[in-house]
């Protein structure tokens, strides 16, 4: 199978493609064909340097969307044909940059008919971080009120429509081109990040999110109210929660031009989410 294999660590220059075996399920994982795989910030570190479990030889990529090709002894969720996407087994070495990828059942669901491969690649990992957040951490509600910080980002975007379907009041802040977006997605409350001072603006929220570091971060701590939850992700943007959307994909590109997609992803300028084609 063709898959995408570093050799080291370094540049986009260690990003090689190659000729691998076809791997075979182990008990309880299924072998998936590949039909696209997410590119995400962390893709790019673990190909800079070493990072949690991985090891050389690395194939990278954990978001994977794709059809079951094979299922493995004691596998009964899944079956041969069936149309599935997830996040593969962090933080071990990925295997989404491949042809086949092969995984625990139980990381991947069945697809919706209503979304395609390419959609379908572009949420696990984001989407998960976001309900991860909002609901096993903050324990989000009916009733609360929280604020999102960068609500049109990839990590952004999906949590105002979760924290709206909990039910809480949504507080989000975005680019100004950006507020009837995050309206559409279920925020009460859209306010524009550089034309708001957002510690005069919103008061005693019980949870906030947000995705950078600096200031913005600093500033949504003022926020909460006594008792209330802030959880930040571990970013290093700067100021401004910026323009990506995940729910709009920015770029698909073949298997082959991985290096050209962390390129792109590094400049921190694509608005919405890359996605590799096997």
């Amino acid at each position: 199978m063709r898959a995408i294999v570093q050799n080291a660590y370094g540049g986009l220059e260690v990003l090689a493609e190659a000729e691998l075996p076809v791997p075979e399920p182990g008990p309880g994982e299924i072998r998936v064909r590949v039909r696209a795989a997410g590119v995400n910030p962390t893709d790019w570190k673990h190909r800079a340097g070493p990072m949690s479990l991985s090891r050389l030889p690395l194939v990278l990529g954990w978001d994977v969307a794709g059809t079951v090709d094979r299922t493995g002894p004691g596998v009964t969720v899944l079956s041969e044909g069936d149309e599935v996407f997830g996040t593969l087994p962090y933080p071990q070495a990925g295997g989404a940059y491949a042809e086949y990828a092969t995984a625990p059942a139980d990381v991947f669901v069945e697809k919706p008919g209503t979304i395609d491969f390419v959609q379908a690649a572009a949420l696990p990992l984001a989407s998960l971080t976001a309900w991860q957040s909002l609901h096993d951490v903050d324990g989000l509600g009916a009733g609360q009120r929280v604020l999102i910080q960068g609500a049109a980002g990839g990590v952004g975007h999906l949590a105002v429509q979760i924290a709206h379907h909990l039910g809480a009041e949504v507080i989000a802040t975005a680019a100004e081109g950006d507020l009837e977006f995050i309206r559409g997605l279920g925020a009460d409350r859209a306010l524009d990040y550089r034309a708001t001072h957002i510690r005069a603006e919103v008061h005693d929220v019980d949870a906030a999110l947000v995705p950078f570091a600096g200031t913005t971060r600093v500033d949504s701590m003022y926020t909460v109210r006594q008792g209330g939850t802030i959880v930040t992700l571990l970013g290093t943007e700067p100021d401004g929660p910026g323009r990506a959307r995940c729910a709009r994909i920015g770029r698909t590109l073949p298997l082959s031009q991985a290096a050209q997609a962390h390129r792109l992803g590094e400049t921190g300028r694509i608005n919405g989410k890359l996605v590799l084609i096997p």
